[in-house]
């Protein structure tokens, strides 16, 4: 029978398997404030000396005998300690100490002195280059190390004993086929963002051309958030900027152009929920008076791409789109937001149906785009990096046979 933790016994759990001793004084706090996740229970446990772990449990009704997804994180870490060349990048040191697949349980060390990146800019309201420089060079350094490499791809794809593992997961899909069911379960403001959605066909068919088009080649994050971005107390007084990237638990072997993208709409993110909306106003004029102007993002986002660019030039040779690629895939993101705060039960702000509005069209007029999201045209950002200073642009083709989908739609609303 699968063990269900608390914070009663998770003390003793950690004891019987050796990560703690009746000495070391731990106390266990299951109300952490930035545990959000339905799927998982987080116990964060301290310990004598200041020394902090994260105790994991996948929730009973989501495990339904599917492999857990802690595994894949387990697996991670072990790849970073099998192979020095990865293990060596500061930012993605192991950190997990304890893996239980019987119990769904994963214990990892607790960096307290570092924070979200996401908390971090909402908290300071400061957002420095200097930052977005590091975390680029550092997913180039990743995927850079892992391109094209067959024995990574091969470590990655290990299953757990008894079971089968995909090689592949294409995460660039869109939104679920919907049920009737979700009439008692998506509030009122989720079934309006659902029935926007579902006006554009053409927006199902720009993901779906999206999907077709996810090219895996290294090893990537795939729930590249700023969230699971951290980054130290102290940065500043360092002499490097430090930064850790953590939750590999959707890692695999994907498209380098899927992290970036995922990375640019947290910063669109942060834009868009600051903007002034209200039945008076013209979508220009919201855009206008945002809270936080997007020209205060830009700087950032174009750091983050050029860094990694500047890091990993090489799959620029590999895909010629790169640029429009992260692009759309940043308006993908956006809509996986929304949804996941659907998925949440969170209330939707009217800055939600701007924010899908915004992602259908980067998502179908890309090249238009190129210049309002970084402030340089793809030329520009491009000119460091290749020999020549003709850069072709790609256009998005019209497809030759029309894309048709099955999808229950939601009517009266």
């Amino acid at each position: 029978m699968k063990l269900s933790l608390s914070s009663q016994n998770v003390i003793q759990y950690l004891q019987e398997a050796g990560l703690s001793s009746s000495e070391d004084g731990a106390t266990a706090d299951a109300d952490l404030p930035h545990s959000s996740s339905r799927k998982n229970l987080s116990i964060l446990v301290t310990k004598n000396g200041d020394r902090k772990l994260l105790v994991k449990q996948e929730l009973a009704q989501e495990f339904n005998g599917i492999p857990c997804e802690f595994y894949n994180e387990w697996l991670f870490h072990q790849l970073l300690e099998s192979f020095p060349v990865l293990g060596n990048i500061k930012a993605l040191s192991p950190l997990v100490v304890h893996y239980d697949e019987e119990n769904s349980i994963l214990v990892r060390n607790y960096l307290w002195e570092y924070q979200g990146l996401a908390s971090y800019y909402r908290h300071n309201l400061y957002f420095p280059p200097e930052l977005a420089n590091s975390i680029g060079n550092t997913l180039a350094s990743l995927h850079r190390a892992t391109f094209k490499r067959q024995k990574y791809r091969d470590f990655m794809a290990t299953a757990p004993a008894g079971q089968i593992r995909y090689q592949y997961f294409n995460p660039a899909q869109g939104i679920d086929f919907l049920e009737p069911s979700i009439f008692g379960k998506v509030s009122s403001s989720g079934l309006s963002f659902y029935s926007s959605y579902q006006k554009y066909d053409f927006l199902e068919s720009a993901i779906a051309d999206l999907a077709s088009a996810w090219n895996p080649c290294c090893l990537t994050h795939n729930d590249l958030k700023l969230e699971n971005v951290l980054v130290h107390s102290r940065w500043q007084h360092l002499d490097n900027v430090d930064v850790k990237m953590i939750d590999w638990e959707a890692c695999g072997w994907g498209d380098p152009a899927y992290d970036l993208g995922t990375l640019l709409a947290g910063y669109l993110k942060i834009w868009l929920e600051s903007l002034v909306v209200d039945s008076t106003l013209e979508l220009e004029e919201s855009l206008e008076l945002a809270a936080i102007p997007l020209e205060i993002l830009q700087p950032s986002m174009l750091a983050l791409t050029e860094s990694y660019l500047k890091a990993f030039p090489m799959i620029l040779d590999y895909r010629k789109d790169f640029i429009q690629s992260i692009i759309k895939y940043a308006g993908l993101g956006l809509i996986n937001q929304i949804q996941d705060k659907i998925n949440k039960q969170q209330n939707l702000h009217q800055t939600s149906l701007i924010a899908l509005d915004f992602a259908r069209n980067i998502l179908t007029r890309t090249p238009e785009y190129v210049v309002d999201i970084f402030g340089k045209s793809e030329l520009q950002i491009l000119k460091p990096f290749v020999k020549s200073t003709k850069v072709s642009v790609v256009e998005r083709e019209n497809n030759l046979i029309p894309l048709f989908y099955e999808k229950t739609r939601l009517r009266g609303c």
